[in-house]
């Protein structure tokens, strides 16, 4: 079986240890931060914000959403809102966070003002995750006198929701049933070491603890969390518990220490499918830095009295909670992980994916080909090149045995594509990782890559 030279140089822009086993970062054809996870209807939904490509400043335009039903393979929805859908907003999509109430998805979202050139937290609605949203206030949902960023939404079990945010000092309201307006005035939540620890280094006092900004509010039993990132930079990620979501707060340590080539963190918590997952961001993919980050996730576990004990970042999750089927129609943008792809969006065909370099790859993890097996694979690309350019279909590794080869046709343009169909080389049963290797003569953008499927054998 032959290997290309090419496809394993590609492995080692992220590092040549163990890349095939590696989920993190989870998504690899953007830089992507401040994780807000959300569950509906059996399928988890990850907010994110974006980081422009070769950044060298918090240059972020527009949100994204990405999904997941296995923990593994990851499908983009590419942008969903922008600073620009608000005719009061100037710049800066920051962190963000969606959740559900009453089927309707509610987005509180921070951005820079127009009216007095200062931070606000606005809120989009939509009838689905996916957008569209649009503004129902056509103004901030909230504003005071400084460090109007990272909005975390709580809905208790009594149907009352929560927001708290802020940097350097923590607010919180109460937010009504519409979840478009808020009760009460903006509560400062009193900054004490007893809640959120002693800053270590120089007294500040601005910043008396260890709190900087970034907070998420989430319940485990009768214990409220808020997690936070914590400072002096770079951050670690701690966390405060109470038996109320109003506080008072008690500091309970360090859930994240400071690593991971970003200095900021921003945590998302969820419970899913019977497990709590932590999400995160870092600068570990090539090109990261403290401005084009990506986002990761651990299973986070607890201890007998709900305290947590510190763990480090890993290559995350790494078996599907359950399996692919191929004989369904199937995103290009579902990936478990990839290498030189990035992903893109028009009005044509909504979200896809485009190899940068020859030898680039996609994968997908856990996909179930029955005891049948298929008898022949079809996918939707297209390439602006007039040159051999193919994408290869392989089992279990990017070098794995090659079980279909397609042509891909010169299409002149990613609002055109052909449905491209090859006859399988070999017999194919059971489960197996799934990878798309795309191979051509230039040195950039070899092709384009929409959906795929298999054909059952009768």
């Amino acid at each position: 079986m032959k290997k290309t030279v090419k496809a394993i140089l590609g492995l080692c822009l992220i590092g040549c240890s163990g890349v095939a086993l590696a989920q993190n970062p989870i998504i690899q054809t953007n830089y992507t931060a401040d994780p807000a996870p959300m569950v509906y209807n059996g399928r988890l939904y990850v907010y994110t914000t974006h980081d422009e490509d070769d950044s060298t400043w918090f240059v972020m335009n527009d949100w994204k959403v990405y999904s997941t039903d296995d923990m593994v393979n990851w499908t983009d929805h590419g942008s969903i809102l922008s600073y620009k859908d608000f005719d009061w907003a100037k710049r800066d999509a920051w962190a963000a966070q969606t959740i559900e109430r009453n089927g309707k998805f509610f987005m509180y979202v921070p951005m820079w003002s127009k009216t007095n050139n200062k931070g606000a937290i606005g809120v989009a609605v939509s009838d689905s995750p996916f957008g569209p949203f649009h503004d129902p206030l056509g103004k901030p949902l909230v504003q005071s006198e400084w460090g109007d960023i990272d909005p975390t939404v709580f809905m208790d079990d009594d149907g009352q929701a929560y927001m708290y945010w802020g940097n350097p000092k923590l607010k919180m309201v109460k937010l009504n049933e519409d979840m478009i307006s808020y009760s009460g005035d903006i509560v400062e939540v009193p900054m004490t070491v007893e809640s959120f620890g002693k800053r270590d280094g120089k007294e500040n006092p601005e910043r008396p603890t260890k709190y900087e900004e970034g907070p998420w509010l989430y319940k485990r039993k009768d214990l409220y969390y808020l997690f936070w990132p914590g400072g002096p930079l770079p951050e670690f990620i701690g966390y405060s518990t109470s038996k109320s979501p109003m506080g008072p707060w008690k500091y309970g340590g360090i859930v994240m220490p400071t690593e991971g080539k970003s200095f900021t963190n921003h945590p998302g918590i969820v419970d899913y499918k019977g497990k709590t997952y932590f999400f995160y961001h870092n600068g570990a993919l090539p090109g990261g830095s403290g401005f084009t980050r990506s986002v990761s996730v651990e299973e986070l576990n607890f201890n007998k009295d709900g305290s947590i004990t510190p763990f480090k970042m890993s290559k995350g999750i790494t078996k599907a909670l359950s399996t692919t089927n191929p004989y369904s129609f199937n995103q290009a943008e579902t990936i478990a992980w990839s290498e030189n792809i990035k992903s893109y969006q028009n009005k044509e065909t909504g979200v896809f994916v485009k190899a940068k370099k020859s030898g680039a790859y996609t994968s997908v993890k856990s996909v179930d080909f029955g005891k049948k097996g298929p008898a022949s694979f079809s996918a939707r690309v297209g390439t602006t090149h007039n040159s051999d350019v193919t994408m290869d279909v392989r089992l279990d590794s990017v070098s794995g045995p090659i079980v279909a080869t397609l042509k891909v046709p010169l299409t002149g343009g990613d609002d055109r594509w052909e449905t491209v169909k090859a006859e399988l080389k070999e017999k194919i049963t059971g489960v197996h990782d799934v990878y798309f290797v795309f191979n051509g003569k230039a040195e950039k953008d070899i092709m384009y890559f929409d959906y795929w499927t298999f054909l059952e054998n009768k």
